[in-house]
């Protein structure tokens, strides 16, 4: 069991439970996380009061799209990532599907990425230092120009 933020109706944030939850264990393409830190978001806010893009689908349900947590356990297809590795949780799924706001979370491989063991030599650490290098700025840090594209 895992404590974990949930609410059961529309509302403002005296709606949110934390109650006891079986987590479960990950499916193929799943990762299973023990939260570290959370991300806190104006979507969340959103989700729980009903008015954001994407609507809730059942109740209770769950919040949460960014968390920074060390693998517990990987699914059967996952590749990549192990037990005891420190990653981050970038949103990349539905609440209706997944939430991170709890001790314990389930969430989809595709969303993890892997954090550095420690500050690089000369630089100081920072969130973007965990991106692929696929979301990082295009041409190796060189600043676009007006009409540029990225092909």
């Amino acid at each position: 069991m895992a404590r974990t933020v949930r609410f059961h109706e529309l509302g403002g944030p005296e709606v949110l439970r934390l109650e006891d939850v079986e987590i479960g264990e990950p499916g193929p393409d799943e990762v299973a996380l023990r939260v570290e830190a959370i991300g806190l978001n104006r979507a969340e806010v959103l989700f729980r009061s009903g008015t954001y893009i994407e609507q809730v689908k059942q109740f209770p349900a769950r919040l949460g799209t960014e968390a920074a947590g060390v693998v517990e356990a990987v699914g059967s297809r996952v590749t990549g990532l192990k037990v005891g590795q420190a990653v981050s949780v970038v949103p990349a799924f539905s609440m209706n599907d997944y939430g991170v706001y709890g001790e314990r979370a389930l969430v989809p491989a595709a969303a993890v990425v892997r954090r550095p063991d420690g500050p690089r030599r000369g630089r100081r650490r920072s969130g973007l230092d965990a991106l692929p290098d696929c979301l990082r700025r295009p041409g190796g840090g060189r600043r676009h120009a007006r009409g540029d594209t990225v092909g």
